[in-house]
């Protein structure tokens, strides 16, 4: 009952946000969006992380939130700087753990864009008001790879928060010609909502641990009490260790430089989000965090299962593709 009347009430504010923004006019929005750094050309290679493994597929990962609030001359900008060294040096930090944590063989490219500072995610009207700027750059940055730099391979697009949101917008536009590529989307640490899955044919949710063509998402918590508003409406959740959709734990090892720790996972059918016992040195992300919520340790709890989980459909598709 406490979470039915939660997520009623974060409807209810979603719905506000959604009059607010569509209330505003073109100067109270510009005023919201602020300054914008300049677009990133995307035929420009220093606006790319890649890495060519000569491998039979790619990884196309799109970064998380890695940048706050800078200033402009005189002003505050929202938006990253995709030129701009210092914030190239936070941006380049996720690229190049994401690249080690889970390419293996795969060729990985993942493109600077225009991300929305972490400030904004404190305020949500700000932050939605900013992000289509970030997703349009990031869909650029997908285009110029599909025509430039993929050369027909089987791709997996993935994405972390902010990033899995970008992921999610290409996946709703892709063409089907395109679609025949790609081995599954893994969208991790946002939302997604009955909407999307209902309005948009290519959002399929996996089921298993080798099936292709699907999203893969997820969101961890201790409790459902702690989760955060930007996936509080999501229904993707498959445990990203024994791959199942039902509530049948999974124990893992949570590797660390000094400790290496052994918990376990679920998925709330609930709330459809995963839910970890047994971890007890979590640090509070900084402006958004709250205590219970395990989104900054997304990319860390799951990394071995999720690095075969790649290579595992990869494998599944071009299996498929010989055999038609």
């Amino acid at each position: 009952m406490i979470n039915k009347v939660r997520y009623s009430f974060l409807a209810l504010v979603l719905v506000g946000l959604t009059f607010i923004l569509s209330s505003w006019n073109d100067e109270e929005r510009r005023a919201v969006i602020g300054p914008l750094p300049p677009e990133p050309d995307y035929a420009d290679s220093t606006q790319w992380y890649m890495v060519n493994r000569s491998g039979e597929a790619d990884l196309f990962y799109i970064i998380s939130t890695e940048t706050g609030d800078h200033m402009m001359g005189e002003d505050t900008c929202h938006l990253a700087d995709t030129y701009d060294e210092a914030l190239r040096k936070s941006m380049l930090k996720e690229m190049t753990a994401v690249d080690s944590f889970y390419s293996g063989k795969l060729n990985y490219f993942s493109p600077y864009y225009r991300q929305v500072s972490m400030h904004s995610w404190v305020t949500p009207e700000k932050a939605y008001a900013r992000l289509p700027i970030a997703i349009e750059d990031v869909k650029h940055s997908w285009d110029y790879y599909l025509k430039h730099l993929n050369q027909g391979r089987p791709f997996i697009l993935a994405g972390f928060s902010q990033g899995a949101c970008g992921a999610l917008a290409i996946l709703k536009e892709m063409p089907d010609s395109v679609r025949s590529q790609l081995v599954a989307v893994y969208s991790i640490g946002f939302g997604v909502t009955q909407e999307d899955i209902d309005s948009h044919a290519n959002v399929k949710l996996a089921q298993g641990a080798t099936d292709t063509g699907v999203l893969i998402g997820f969101n961890s918590v201790r409790s459902p009490e702690d989760i955060l508003y930007f996936t509080a409406h999501n229904l993707a959740c498959i445990n990203p260790v024994n791959w199942r959709t039902d509530e049948e734990p999974a124990t893992f090892v949570l590797y660390g430089r000094r400790q290496n720790d052994t918990l376990s996972v679920r998925c709330d059918t609930m709330s459809r989000h995963l839910i970890v016992d047994g971890y007890t040195r979590h640090r509070i992300m900084p402006l958004i965090g709250i205590p219970g919520n395990y989104h900054n340790m997304e990319l860390k709890f799951y990394y071995p299962y999720i690095r075969q989980n790649m290579a595992d459909r990869v494998a599944a598709l071009i299996a498929k593709k010989k055999e038609e």
